[in-house]
């Protein structure tokens, strides 16, 4: 299939794109499992924005660099920041249907807050705002006649000027390789230019909020092909998620905490954040989940509990419908208990590096939203600023295509994928092992506290990993699962790579051996 421009991924970043771009453009939009099955519809806390009378832009910045620990490029916090407002307005008029102050949803926009954040600037649909952004962007491309949306492409690698039937060594992309769930066919997908809009790594954990397709897909196709990847070491780890052995990654949103929820040791019944930081449960995700690690790992506890129940049960019941249903159906009134919680990795800070208008290293290619290491999250992420940047990096992509049209050439002939030479997978057990030591070994080795030892231990492991599954690899049919395997492996390795470079403490990366943080900020560049 060849079109003006391929995205890959259907989440807040990709269909961002493709609604700015198909007013000129034919866009093909490539999801790797259903259209809405991405990390945006688990989204729930909201979006961050500059609306609160005596708010302001600085403020919101100042906020996201003291959150990114001096480690973000503060024309591009100032970028997203300044376009939050405008963001908001367009997906008002998508028909997101945002809470707000008055009766009838006539009134003002309610604004909720979240750690890290110095004012009320979270807007929100309840608390399942992801969702209901999803809902409406989707809703917008299947019926603009210029966007073609396709379900469960798993994409396998970008088609580079090495692929060309002409070789080329020019680096260029002209689209991806994907096998369809369906048929077990490798499609070639084609265009002018691609934007990578994969999302995070998240499936890289044991733990994780993120949703089963968050395998780093994009930042490991791009690796390949030669971009660079920046900061992966930073992993963030959202500090509430539900304990419950039977429903795992089902995450319990900071705007609990905003509203009045409160960490207590369940052994001790002890309120423990006031006595670790003057923001008590609203310091930054880093700061609470380590707090959380640390009750959890001195008492030999499972959980630790996050109670809101001293608060009217109307009020938690209005602001957090979906999770009060959630809990009530596992058996857990959280206007009469408190919720079990444990952190998990929820966000993916680094990533493809990017400039202001989403252009990786190389040309044709664009990225934007969680894959990517744009400068606005620096070494830690602020709250509700992710689907900012898919709005606003989404738009910028769109713009610098339509910008730049006459200089993006049409795909030249292109081989189709090659499978003479491989047979169907007779061991399947090899994925299931290798995934699993994979995200147990991340956990216990690379994961909220660190130590060199242990670092090099994964190192280890990966290093062991590699040819075992390039083996399997070359011997056997692709699958999904062998993709993701693959992908999981080499993303693993990214973030191993980057956290043994950092010499130091600094948001996300804490580390035992270098507990303090240098004067001078700098990324963790890596270079294929």
């Amino acid at each position: 299939m060849t079109s003006d421009v391929l995205i890959v991924g259907s989440g807040a970043a990709g269909l961002t794109a493709a609604l700015n771009l198909a007013e000129r453009f034919r866009v093909t939009v490539l999801a790797k499992g259903a259209l809405d099955e991405g990390s945006t519809a688990w989204a729930q806390g909201g979006i961050a924005a500059v609306l609160e009378p005596g708010d302001t832009f600085e403020s919101h910045i100042d906020d996201t660099m003291i959150a990114g620990a001096g480690l973000n490029d503060r024309a591009i916090v100032e970028l997203v920041v300044e376009n939050a407002p405008a963001s908001i307005e367009r997906l008002q008029r998508l028909g997101v249907p945002f809470a707000t102050e008055g009766p009838n949803g006539n009134g003002a926009l309610h604004l909720t807050r979240e750690g890290g954040h110095s004012h009320r600037r979270i807007v929100h649909v309840d608390d399942a705002t992801g969702w209901a952004v999803q809902e409406a962007l989707l809703k917008a491309a299947r019926a603009h006649p210029n966007i073609t949306l396709v379900p469960d492409q798993v994409a396998i690698d970008l088609a580079t000027s090495r692929h060309e039937q002409r070789y080329s060594g020019a680096g260029r992309v002209w689209g991806v390789y994907a096998v369809d769930r369906g048929t077990g066919a490798v499609n070639l997908h084609t265009a002018n230019a691609t934007i990578l809009a994969t999302g995070g790594a998240g499936r890289t954990y044991l733990f994780s909020t993120a949703p089963r397709g968050a395998t780093g897909d994009g930042i490991a196709m791009a690796w390949r092909a030669g971009a660079r990847v920046a900061n992966m070491e930073f992993m963030q780890f959202h500090p509430t998620c539900l304990y419950n052995l039977e429903v795992k990654n089902f995450l319990i949103t900071e705007a609990v905490r905003g509203e009045g929820g409160r960490l207590i040791n369940p052994r001790t019944g002890h309120r423990f954040m006031p006595d670790l930081d003057l923001r008590a449960e609203l310091a930054p995700r880093d700061v609470v989940a380590r707090a959380i690690d640390a009750e959890i790992k001195r008492d030999g506890l499972d959980y630790v509990h996050l109670d809101i129940s001293h608060m009217p049960a109307e009020f938690v019941r209005g602001h957090f419908p979906n999770i009060h249903d959630k809990l009530l159906g596992l058996g857990i009134d959280m206007t009469r208990e408190p919720i079990p919680v444990v952190p998990a990795q929820h966000y993916t800070c680094g990533g493809i590096m990017v400039d202001r208008h989403g252009l990786t290293d190389l040309p044709g290619l664009y990225a934007a939203g969680e894959c990517t290491q744009s400068g606005l999250h620096g070494a830690n992420r602020l709250a509700s600023n992710s689907l900012l940047e898919c709005f606003v990096f989404g738009e910028a992509a769109a713009d610098h295509i339509a910008a730049h049209w006459d200089s993006l050439s049409p795909p030249p002939p292109i081989r189709p994928w090659d499978e003479s030479r491989v047979a169907d997978s007779d061991e399947e057990v090899v994925i299931k092992q290798n995934w699993t030591e994979i995200r147990r070994f991340m956990w216990n080795y690379v994961g909220i506290v660190r130590t060199t030892k242990r670092l090099e231990r994964a190192r280890t492991r990966i290093r062991m990993m590699t040819d075992e599954i390039a083996d399997y690899y070359g011997s056997f049919r692709v699958t999904p699962d062998l993709i993701e395997l693959r992908n999981l492996l080499q993303t693993a390795e990214l973030i191993v790579h980057c956290a043994l470079h950092r010499h130091e403490s600094r948001g996300l990366h804490y580390t035992l051996d270098y507990p303090a943080t240098s004067p001078e900020a700098e990324d963790t560049i890596l270079i294929p």
